[in-house]
């Protein structure tokens, strides 16, 4: 294919997940101070103070078998919330539209097998597209589906979203699935209206579903990023057909640091999720009423989420202020990381191993988080991910030894 992007075939799905190589990694090793985890992304920030309030309100229902397309109010209070952030002119069918989630992983892990099932049941090895690198839970999708993981290269020079003027229409025709995260992890980047309109077509002239991953949809710098259904209500149509071969999915765990609650949604395309409804009756486990209630009422609240925002860009604000004298500026227009370029110093592997050694900082390698190509280049491996999720005080000091690290060992 002349102008191919970058990418690889074949599987995806390691032997062990980022986190099992990153302890085996550091197996044996004694920091020479005390250790400071900077390596997953699970919110530290307080709960939403109505959290106890709602539960104990609700606890009765947890006799209940949760209905499998969510209670009214869960389901309105998310097509409020979609409608409020992205300005939809009412598009969402609120009955069809919706769907409760045990977290978003849950969709992202059994979409692709709705989509084979539902748009080419027939075809003898269907094509999952997503990003390199990416969230291990895509190529987990993949293998469920058994389909053939086909990555594509996530680099600076594309904003870190995969590349989509160059795609091989016999490869598209195979598609089932095309998982996309905006704002992306782990680099932060955003997808433009642009973007996603462009990969909105693709999708259309080739039969395949966009999995849209928007959980970092709310830890933004300023400006919101855009999201898909606004991109492809742009686009025209009606609520039978605006959405159609889109579907975003959401949750709780960041916007509203409820990540144990397990309680997400997808959205978008109504003749796709009630399909998939239907499956998941039969296959997948409920969402707990209560935690649908809960869910139902963080939805319609802001406060918590922009209190939430403003203590992450406090964080980005003491890594600007450490880091850039270093490398330059590090903050990315969303998410809860640093995706930091730590080539001069050497592969990621080697410096989150020093690191830790001789700082105690703990941070992961980004050649974890991506799949090798076959000429073997790794588009991870020139990187670590730093979570900015500990207190403030605790993020201060480990980037504070961080770039003293970085300064002493230039």
């Amino acid at each position: 294919m002349t102008g191919q992007p970058d990418f690889t075939r074949g599987s995806a799905l390691p032997s062990s997940n980022p986190f099992q190589r990153l302890a085996q990694l550091l197996d044996g090793i004694s920091p020479a101070q005390d250790a400071i985890a900077m390596t997953i992304g699970e919110p530290q920030h307080a709960l939403p103070d109505f959290l106890q309030d709602v539960l104990v309100a609700n606890l009765a229902d947890f006799r209940r078998y949760p209905p499998i397309n969510g209670t009214p109010e869960f389901r309105a209070s998310v097509a409020a919330w979609l409608e409020k952030r992205y300005g939809l002119d009412g598009l969402i069918d609120v009955d069809k539209g919706v769907l409760p989630l045990n977290g978003s992983r849950e969709g992202l892990s059994f979409g692709a097998i709705a989509a084979r099932d539902q748009l080419k049941p027939h075809e003898l090895k269907p094509v999952v597209i997503l990003p390199n690198p990416f969230y291990q839970t895509y190529a987990a999708a993949a293998h469920i589906a058994d389909a053939e993981p086909v990555l594509l290269d996530a680099r600076e020079d594309g904003n870190f979203l995969p590349r989509l003027e160059a795609l091989d229409p016999d490869l598209l025709t195979r598609t089932v699935a095309f998982y996309v995260a905006s704002p992306s992890n782990p680099e932060g980047s955003i997808a433009s209206l642009d973007y996603w309109q462009a990969l909105i077509n693709l999708a259309r002239k080739h039969n395949f579903m966009i999995f849209a991953d928007e959980c970092y949809s709310e830890i933004y710098r300023d400006t919101p990023p855009p999201g898909i259904l606004e991109a492809a209500k742009a686009l025209g149509g009606d609520k039978t057909t605006a959405f159609d071969k889109v579907v975003v999915l959401n949750s709780l765990s960041k916007r509203s640091n409820l990540a144990g609650l397990r309680c997400g949604f997808a959205a978008g395309d109504p003749a796709f999720l009630s399909a998939w409804t239907r499956f998941r009756g039969l296959a997948a486990p409920q969402v707990p009423v209560p935690h649908q209630a809960v869910a139902a009422r963080a939805y319609s609240d802001e406060t918590h989420v922009e209190e939430n925002r403003r203590l992450y860009n406090e964080k980005y604000a003491i890594a600007e202020r450490l880091l850039s004298p270093v490398l330059g500026s590090v903050t990315p227009p969303a998410g809860f990381f640093l995706w930091l370029d730590i080539s001069r110093w050497g592969t990621s592997e080697e410096v989150a191993k020093a690191l830790f050694t001789e700082t105690g900082v703990k941070v992961l390698p980004g050649a974890y988080l991506a799949s090798s190509q076959s000429d073997g280049g790794n588009p991870g491996a020139a990187y670590i991910r730093v979570g900015l999720c500990a207190p403030k005080e605790t993020t201060e000091t480990a980037l504070d030894r961080l770039a003293t690290w970085l300064g002493e060992s230039a």
